[in-house]
């Protein structure tokens, strides 16, 4: 059986959990601070100590850590980030449904699900538990920060794990809009169901799409349309595709698209990796999460929600 995962002993602030920092029992520093200024290499140690003074370094029970206590007292600590000054996201977060146990909401382009990468409050789990003033709520799935669409989270930890369960199960079914750019030597055949094997690695930014091994990542692809953009590429020959991923790897739509010489308009990932950049929102990468089905495990009850977002390079 699983370990039972550890509560913090410090609230949700501001929308925000705090963090829980493991702490070797033995080694080459004689306290507590000593190693988490080391950890740290990077912050003024004076700084980090001063916390450690104030009480804002936390074990289990909530007691604070001091400056001296020794190595080996405890094996976690908690603590509560200092938040970045964050560029503001100017896009809202609109709810689809909500009640007792779960909220579905319709995220913007731009808008982390969760905090990462330098956003914190501008993410729609951290805007979400203030707006809600629910600390408990928390993601089912995600998206990417770029993707548009419906998010579903969990409002209550009771009943968390049966919604988490649909999508280990592979019972959610989802359908997502692309627009691509009208590829100059004519469309792939479609409909078609792509399948490959896609790898991940910590610190890469971009999945490998790999020939050889079991397939792991199935795409169902199918042409909406053709026509000309509307939207910031007015005049631009597009594509519209309906897309139905039968699993979820990490940039499986964006990475078989691209594989198809289809990449999504304004991907800065695929099919060629773009120099970091600010973001441009008059540019959203054009891949919505348009629609989410499944039968609600706590009632039995069919549920279907639809985004109310379109994709603005459609064509018209």
């Amino acid at each position: 059986m699983g370990r039972t995962p550890l509560r913090s002993p410090l609230p949700v602030r501001d929308g925000v959990g705090a963090t829980r920092l493991k702490v070797p029992r033995t080694g080459e520093w004689p306290t507590i601070s000593a190693y988490v200024a080391e950890r740290f290499g990077h912050v003024d140690p004076e700084r980090l100590l001063r916390r450690f003074d104030r009480g804002e370094v936390v074990d289990i029970t909530g007691a604070p850590i001091a400056r001296h206590t020794p190595l080996g007292a405890t094996e976690f600590v908690w603590y509560y980030r200092e938040l970045p000054v964050e560029k503001d996201i100017p896009f809202d977060v609109a709810i689809v449904h909500q009640d007792a146990d779960l909220v579905v909401v319709d995220k913007p382009h731009f808008l982390p699900t969760t905090p990462g990468g330098g956003y914190v409050q501008n993410s729609a789990l951290v805007r979400l538990r203030v707006a809600l003033d629910n600390p408990d709520l928390t993601p089912i799935h995600r998206l990417d920060r770029v993707t548009a669409g419906l998010v579903m989270f969990s409002a209550r930890a009771e009943t968390r794990g049966a919604y988490q369960t649909m999508f280990a199960d592979r019972t959610v079914e989802k359908v997502y809009e692309a627009v691509s750019a009208m590829p100059a030597d004519g469309l792939p055949e479609l409909p078609r169901v792509v399948r490959s094997r896609l790898s991940s690695e910590k610190g890469r930014l971009r999945v490998a799409e790999e020939v050889e091994g079991e397939p792991n990542a199935e795409t169902a692809i199918e042409l909406l349309r053709t026509g000309v953009s509307g939207g910031t590429d007015a005049g631009l020959p597009v594509m519209h595709t309906l897309l139905r991923p039968r699993t979820g790897r990490m940039h499986q739509l964006r990475a078989h698209l691209a594989g198809l010489g289809l990449g999504i308009l304004n991907d800065r990932f695929y099919p060629v990796l773009e120099d970091e950049s600010p973001d441009d929102f008059t540019r959203p990468l054009q891949l919505l999460a348009r629609e989410i089905r499944f039968t609600d495990p706590l009632t039995g009850a069919p549920r279907e929600f639809r985004s109310a977002r379109v994709l603005q390079e459609a064509p018209r």
